[in-house]
């Protein structure tokens, strides 16, 4: 069965507000893709689109080349997850599992058959006479896996289904998850805000702000080659410096970095950076290392503020003496224990990189991200409420 899904010139707009700008994107079948982008950014939006909860402004949705236009939610060869899985509390897990066959005629024999199998995939064999109230949540999750998975959808649409869930069950499920697409092969559209999520379990990524794609690519390019600002400021962690262009050769670039004097980067695939152009540095934390005065390549004058030990590695936040910025810096065990004894609040260290790490970006004024909840903060979001 083909569950290739694309989105033809697709527009969404609520009144005078624009919630999704003009998309084209196309998903293989058989593929595990991601929405990834901040609350509010439209994604879920896009989701509903695909699913028929919400019928575009503008453009086409096709599944397995075939439109979408005039096709009803329970027509279209899809099935939603949800946030809140919406099972039903009263009813055993095989009669969950079993209501979408039983509401299209499917008789009873084949219906258990059907929900006996399915749980065995989810590892939940022995489970079927519970009640849904009886399992815990990795184990509701499983179900509604299931009782989507039992009416053979072409595309599985799933909406941030692992949210309510804590640490280190979230971390078995996306495991799972991930085990089950490839078992059954069949089209998963993922959404979430949760960056861990996206490139942990998905093939390729969208990352979305404010209505838009930001980039499509493949969870290693979109770390180590991020297309935008946003990307880069969204997608792991990153030093963001403003710099100005001084001159290029190749991909190299050289920076004049104001009061952090000189500094030097990789350019950004497909970027046209001239002489003089304001551009922006990104240098991910776990890129720099200490340094000595002598050592050569860009260096960091720091001031050590605040020592968080994080088991594997030790993150550093550092005050830049020159320009009294921060800087986070990321130690794996090796270096951190190396340079114990120099790891204290108020001690001066320098940091350089390698510049063929750090990406320029042309500078578009890339929102800044809370690094405690992942979203863009309040005064760099627009207004979305309908979103």
């Amino acid at each position: 069965m083909d569950g290739s899904v694309r989105l033809d010139e697709v527009v969404m707009r609520f009144g005078d507000f624009t919630a999704i700008e003009r998309t084209s994107l196309e998903i293989g079948s058989g593929e595990f893709f991601s929405f990834l982008g901040p609350s509010g950014c439209g994604k879920t939006t896009l989701l509903n689109i695909i699913s028929g909860f919400l019928a575009p402004s503008e453009g086409q949705v096709f599944i397995g080349n075939e439109p979408m236009a005039r096709r009803a939610v329970n027509r279209r060869p899809t099935a939603m997850i949800f946030q809140n899985l919406a099972l039903f509390p009263l009813m055993t897990v095989f009669e969950n599992i079993e209501f979408g066959l039983e509401v299209r005629g499917v008789e009873k024999r084949k219906r258990r058959d059907t929900s006996e199998r399915l749980l065995a995939l989810v590892a939940l064999e022995g489970s079927g006479p519970k009640k849904v109230t009886e399992l815990s949540g990795g184990q509701k999750q499983r179900v509604a896996i299931a009782r989507a998975l039992a009416v053979e959808p072409r595309v599985l649409l799933l909406d941030e289904p692992l949210s309510a869930l804590d640490l280190k069950l979230r971390q078995r499920m996306r495991a799972e998850l991930k085990a089950i697409q490839r078992k059954t092969g069949i089209t998963f559209i993922y959404i979430t805000h949760d960056q861990g999520e996206a490139l942990t379990m998905s093939d390729r990524v969208a990352v979305m702000s404010a209505g838009r794609i930001q980039q499509v690519a493949d969870p290693m390019t979109l770390y180590r080659a991020p297309a935008t600002g946003f990307v880069a400021a969204f997608v792991g962690e990153n030093n963001r410096f403003e710099t100005t262009v001084v001159d290029r050769e190749g991909e190299r670039v050289r920076l004049d970095a104001g009061t952090l004097g000189e500094l030097a980067g990789r350019a950004g695939e497909g970027v046209s950076l001239s002489n003089g152009k304001s551009v922006a540095l990104f240098v991910r934390p776990e890129h720099l290392r200490p340094v000595t005065p002598d050592s050569p390549g860009p260096q960091l004058d720091t001031e050590i503020e605040a020592v968080h030990f994080e088991g594997a590695w030790v993150m550093l936040e550092t005050r830049l003496l020159a320009s009294g910025e921060t800087l986070r810096v990321q130690l794996g065990h090796e270096i951190s224990r190396h340079y114990a004894d120099a790891l204290s609040v108020g001690q001066r260290m320098g940091f350089g990189y390698d510049p063929q790490d750090a990406v320029v970006l042309p500078d578009d004024g890339s929102p800044v991200v809370d690094e405690a909840t992942g979203e863009v903060r309040e005064a760099d979001r627009q207004a979305r409420s309908h979103v």
